[in-house]
């Protein structure tokens, strides 16, 4: 590897629902800047440019472009990927719409199952057949799959996915039959299986895979108009995306591997995180972002953030299943642009529908007539209508309460502040089921956290209510939440994830065979480093095992440290495995034998990072300078508070302590300090609350 050196600049872009946010780090100056604006639907990369603008960054005199998107997730959600056809062996068309059978809601007679990317008239059976332990039983039917192309051209489909059974341990008829296609399709987007995932399990590889086709030629197209701008500018640097688990991979594998970006701005929240906390001496945290569309949560644990081996896009219920490396995060469709409705039994619901950047809450004056929380904290004074990203975008109180009357509070026969007020209540108790999705589902405790780390533009609006409702007793808000995410890729190293199924019991396990195995993934790892270019500072393995007990369906996954790994230490691994699952899942069988399922490694590159600067040491009284203009606030603790202190974040100094009620303003975020809180600035800039009983 190459030496790492000091880049110039940088620029970090993350794409969300309502904004987009820049960050630009100036490496010969050590400043940080940033810029935020409303996302561009038609031209996503309209609004980077206008980020990178405000950002008073240069193109032409950037050495690295990092990039996070929902391009992808969202395709899958709305249902607005390509035509995709699905190549699969004889005897097993229909495996993807089969699925596990499972009926999350035994009792709902309206409950309705996942519905394929791929209808079933492109789904086409390949003659063809591996064993389970890779050997040829049929061999690949060349004519057949001449005709199949032949009808694919027909029904000019864009995108084809290739699943074979058990190519996981031999993948040679895949690659055939992809090399095939993509030289007799030219301009077809082809993927197959064994790219994606060398893991068993065929229904959630056919949907990986499909999922992969879906959203390809759209993530191909959007990667290239962002590569096209980047050569009208002039830029010289290295173009990087941040991937599902917080790290990097190049462009150019973006555009096949597109699946691994699928939760790229969250992850690189949690990245975020995970330094905040090293920063801080704090092991555990609970990381909580909010937006504009979404509310997301993900824990870390002993300075790592959680990962899972696979995940439903789109809910356990009803989503489809990605089997790949992920952060573990959990979402909820609860947003700054969520919108209140009263249902036709007269109850107050929240979301899932957004109204997005355009038109926007009621309030922005472009065209809403639906309240959204937006509107509700704008109308309780937690925003100002003056203030809102520094001035920049002034908010149309009138047009909030107009929304609040008609469509909330005139049919529940409320006034208008009542209802906000309600709003407020049922987002908190959304947002909680996100934090709970990522601990109490996994067998944690959120209260047994020690720190609720808030970011995104509405985090630090809503976190002490939601530490309030999961018994949370500290809250951590960043210096310029409103663009955490953005500044967490900067802090991104990095990072390619391998497995590989390999059945064995524990007690029978030849470690030299798990260490040949793992060496082949660690070699593929590094030179993947080596193809993106960018300096590493030095390489770190991370090897893992999933394991189960004996008889039973389903892993979980155990870290496998290199002292274990290096003695071959069974005694070991079967000890961390039992706590792990007693952990997981409340109980244990120490007696019971265990086996190994698959084997993963993370080959991380570690690159140079902008440090986190101190700021000015202070007196425990704020400064005047430091203090805006108070305004009326609503609390449910007190009702409205004529006078509520409201305080200017960057006028604030290391020490600076206050007790709530208040408010802290910044340029795209405002944190609330409930009455009762204490709020105490630390040397880095962050806020840090402790909340109040």
């Amino acid at each position: 590897m190459t030496e790492a050196v000091k880049e110039p600049l940088r620029i970090a872009a993350d794409i969300g629902g309502t904004f987009t946010d820049v960050t630009v780090f100036d490496g010969v100056t050590g400043e940080i800047r940033f810029g935020k604006n409303l996302t561009t639907p038609e031209k996503l990369i309209d609004g980077i440019e206008h980020g990178v603008a405000e950002a008073d960054g240069r193109w032409d005199e950037a050495q690295l472009f990092l990039h996070g998107s929902t391009v992808a997730i969202n395709t899958m959600l709305e249902r607005t990927g390509a035509r995709v056809a699905l190549l699969t062996t004889e005897g097993f068309r229909d495996i993807y719409e089969i699925g596990r059978i499972n009926r999350p809601d035994s009792f709902n007679l309206f409950f309705k199952k996942h519905v394929p990317l791929v209808e079933r008239a492109l789904r086409f059976e390949v003659t063809e057949r591996v064993r389970a332990d890779g050997s040829v039983h049929k061999p690949l039917d060349m004519a057949g799959l001449e005709r199949i192309a032949e009808a694919l051209e027909a029904e000019k489909v864009e995108a084809v996915a290739i699943l074979f059974l058990h190519s996981y341990r031999n993948a040679d008829h895949e690659i055939a039959a992809r090399d095939y296609l993509l030289q007799r399709l030219p301009g077809v987007f082809v993927t197959a299986s064994h790219e994606l995932s060398k893991e068993y399990r065929e229904y959630e590889r056919t949907s990986t895979v499909a999922a992969n086709a879906y959203v390809g030629p759209r993530v191909r197209r959007y990667i290239s108009e962002i590569q096209d701008v980047l050569r009208e500018r002039n830029f010289p640097g290295r173009f990087l995306i941040v991937q599902s688990t917080g790290g990097l991979y190049t462009a150019e594998d973006a555009t096949t591997n597109c699946v691994r970006m699928m939760e790229s701005g969250p992850a690189a929240g949690l990245v975020g995180t995970q330094v905040i906390c090293e920063q801080l001496g704090i092991p555990d945290a609970i990381s909580f972002d909010m937006g504009g569309t979404t509310a997301k949560s993900g824990v870390v644990m002993q300075n790592t953030p959680l990962t899972t081996g696979g995940v439903m896009i789109g809910g356990y219920a009803q989503g489809l299943p990605l089997q790949v490396e992920m952060v573990d995060i959990h979402e909820v469709g609860t947003g700054g642009g969520s919108i209140a409705r009263v249902d036709p039994g007269g109850a107050l619901r929240l979301g899932p529908q957004s109204a997005g950047a355009m038109p926007g809450p009621a309030c922005y004056g472009r065209g809403g007539t639906e309240p959204t929380v937006t509107d509700a904290n704008l109308i309780l004074g937690r925003l100002a209508p003056d203030s809102f990203l520094g001035g920049t975008m002034p908010l149309e109180l009138e047009a909030a309460k107009n929304a609040m009357q008609a469509r909330v509070a005139q049919p529940l026969g409320l006034d208008v502040v009542t209802a906000a007020e309600g709003i407020l209540k049922i987002a908190t108790s959304n947002m909680s089921h996100a934090v709970k999705g990522v601990t109490t589902e996994r067998g944690l405790d959120a209260g047994a956290f020690p720190a609720l780390v808030a970011y995104g533009g509405a985090g630090p609006l809503h976190a002490t209510m939601v530490a309030r409702e999961l018994r949370i007793g500290k809250v951590i808000v960043p210096r310029n939440p409103g663009h955490f995410s953005a500044f967490g890729m900067l802090l991104s190293d990095l990072r390619y994830d391998f497995v590989r199924s390999t059945f064995a019991e524990l007690s029978k396990i030849d470690f030299a065979l798990l260490s040949e195995g793992f060496a082949e993934m660690e070699e593929e790892g590094r030179t993947a480093l080596e193809r993106s270019g960018l300096a590493v500072r030095r390489v770190m393995i991370v090897r893992s095992l999933d394991m189960r007990y004996v008889g039973q369906e389903h892993a979980v996954t155990v870290d496998l440290p290199s002292a274990v790994h290096d003695k071959g230490d069974v005694s070991a691994l079967k000890t961390h495995f039992d706590e792990l699952h007693l952990q997981r899942y409340g109980r244990a069988a120490p007696q019971e034998q265990a086996e190994i399922v698959s084997m993963r490694l993370a080959v991380i590159g570690l690159v140079e990072k902008p440090g986190l600067p101190r700021i000015a040491e202070g007196e425990a009284a704020p400064a005047p300078d430091a203090f805006g203009p108070a305004r009326p606030v609503y609390f449910e603790q007190t009702g409205w508070v004529a006078e509520c202190p409201v305080l200017l974040r960057d006028k604030l100094t290391a020490g600076n302590r206050i007790t709530g009620p208040a408010l802290v303003e910044e340029h795209a975020s405002t944190t609330v300090v409930q009455p009762g809180d204490r709020l105490e600035v630390d040397a880095w800039g962050n806020l840090i609350i402790e909340i109040g009983s």
